[in-house]
């Protein structure tokens, strides 16, 4: 499917809104153009960050033909110039209701080239820990 180019979050709180409506139309490039090129993404403890639009691809492909529906409630957003701190409470669900994952999330958002914003850090469960 083709993204809808005119689909931008013009706040930082808004980029989880355009998330949600690429992941119920299946738009997985309208999915990633909500993340900043240089993005890191911290999905699964223990493990590497996913790195840049590539690692965003591959965490996302597979999930967003399941065209899950997002619930995100931002409970935080401070925002700095062209960067962002987002904390936010965040369930996936099936068609029928079902919860397929969920977690509180951390996230800085910086400005896009387009004027919007999107995701620099994703930490969807939280910072990782500290290695030793």
């Amino acid at each position: 499917m083709t993204s809808n180019p005119k689909q931008i979050a013009d706040r930082p709180r808004d980029i989880a809104t355009c998330v949600a409506a690429y992941l119920k139309t299946g738009d997985l490039e309208g999915v990633l153009s909500m993340f900043h090129p240089e993005c890191q993404i911290h999905f699964l403890p223990g493990e590497p960050p996913a790195l840049g639009l590539d690692g965003a691809r591959k965490i996302f492909q597979e999930f967003v033909p399941l065209r899950p529906i997002l619930k995100s409630n931002i409970s935080s957003e401070l925002i700095n110039g062209d960067t962002a701190l987002l904390l936010a409470d965040w369930v996936f669900e099936d068609a029928e209701g079902n919860i397929l994952t969920q977690g509180s999330s951390t996230e800085v958002a910086r400005r896009l080239e387009n004027g919007g914003w999107g995701y620099y850090i994703d930490c969807p469960n939280g910072p990782p820990k500290l290695s030793k």
